[in-house]
């Protein structure tokens, strides 16, 4: 049985995604963040470390709840969100779906959908998100994501509703 989450991807082609712009700044961005992913995917810390900034810009709503949701702000905190988040859920229930990414320059925003099972309580959450990512000198200088975040937090909690 695989301990890696399992992702779908039903984004289009890079060239019908967008703005409409090519070039090479937008194209650096697209293979970042495709990097980004890759690395998710595979557990790579090390890899999502490299790709990270030193110095990053961290948004996730704080949940005490959660206790993989938290501040972060450099690029080894960042990268191990994934190896924090895969301790605390059931890895063969973990699923993404990438819906779309869109690249605007140095900005890309990722849209889809996740769910999973935290381990702890045995309740699952499911929600779709939204991945703001800013990449700059082929590093990923803004993380900020959009999840249902009531959705995790109850699954976090041992009293409260199945999400």
């Amino acid at each position: 049985m695989s301990t890696k989450p399992t992702v779908e991807s039903t984004q289009r082609p890079a060239h019908e995604s967008g703005s409409g712009r090519t070039g090479s700044t937008g194209d650096a961005t697209r293979a970042v963040v495709e990097a980004f992913l890759a690395a998710r995917i595979a557990g790579n810390t090390a890899r999502l470390v490299g790709l990270f900034a030193d110095q990053v810009d961290w948004m996730l709503a704080d949940n005490p709840t959660v206790p993989w949701i938290r501040p972060r702000t450099t690029a080894a905190e960042c990268a191990a969100q994934s190896e924090e988040l895969m301790a605390h859920t059931v890895p063969e229930d973990a699923r993404a779906s990438v819906d779309a990414v869109l690249v605007d320059g140095a900005d890309a925003v990722v849209t889809g959908h996740l769910s999973g099972t935290v381990r702890a309580t045995g309740k699952r959450f499911e929600g779709p998100f939204a991945l703001r990512l800013t990449v700059e000198d082929g590093r990923i200088t803004r993380h900020h994501l959009y999840e249902n975040s009531l959705s995790i937090a109850e699954a976090c909690s041992p009293t409260g509703s199945d999400a």
